[in-house]
């Protein structure tokens, strides 16, 4: 199947059937925040290394219901200990910066490209984008950033400079906002995140809670 084009002075996406199997459904198009916006709400992300952009609907859909966190005895420990400590939107770029730059097993390079950095910086600035800061003393030793639209949360990465970092960062965010959120959408599967409680669901399932709680 072709795969659709997006001009980028037309804001439209295809519908979801249109996905290849492993989720990609469209290249082309920008990332103003209209556009983004636009996709978030359609259960669409951006994921490139180079343009052109190329946009994704996985099926299933890798979350984490905020009712299903789970937390191991080590990482309580952890989180009781006072190591860490937790701040929201405090250095979204220190944020965004350390998810470029550390060094992941099996990638060679980020994804995450200077339009990425530039257009997420701008919906933070809007009020749309949201970071969360692990610290160790004063410096930024993990934490994660993404889009939170209504009372759904589209995660878009993480990242540790010691161990255990992103993980408290995230079940921190998880039960301070488990009463604001349905849904958290952790695009696709890693250990990390299967190992706190996410899961797939169905792309109709997904899109099910999106439509009605991602305003």
């Amino acid at each position: 199947m072709p795969l659709f084009y997006i001009p980028e002075n037309e804001l439209t996406f295809p519908p979801l059937s249109m996905a290849e199997p492993d989720g990609l459904l469209a290249v082309g198009g920008d990332l103003q925040p209209e556009r983004l916006l636009l996709a978030y709400r359609s259960g669409i992300f951006p994921w490139y290394n180079r343009r052109p952009i190329l946009w994704w609907s996985p099926d299933p859909r890798f979350v984490l219901l905020p009712g299903e966190l789970k937390i191991s005895h080590s990482m309580r420990s952890i989180l009781r200990s006072g190591r860490f400590r937790i701040s929201f939107n405090e250095d979204f770029p220190g944020v965004i910066e350390g998810c470029r730059t550390i060094p992941r097993d099996g990638q060679s390079g980020t994804w995450i490209t200077r339009d990425m950095t530039d257009a997420y910086t701008r919906l933070h600035k809007m009020g749309y984008a949201m970071s969360v800061e692990c610290w160790n003393g004063d410096t930024l030793a993990g934490g994660l950033y993404g889009v939170k639209l209504g009372r759904c949360f589209f995660g878009e990465s993480m990242f540790s400079r010691e161990s255990n970092a992103s993980k408290a960062a995230f079940i921190t965010f998880v039960e301070t906002y488990r009463d604001q959120l349905e849904l958290i959408d952790c695009q696709v599967h890693t250990h990390h995140l299967a190992s706190l409680g996410a899961r797939f669901i169905s792309r109709a399932a997904f899109m099910d809670v999106v439509q009605r709680f991602a305003q």
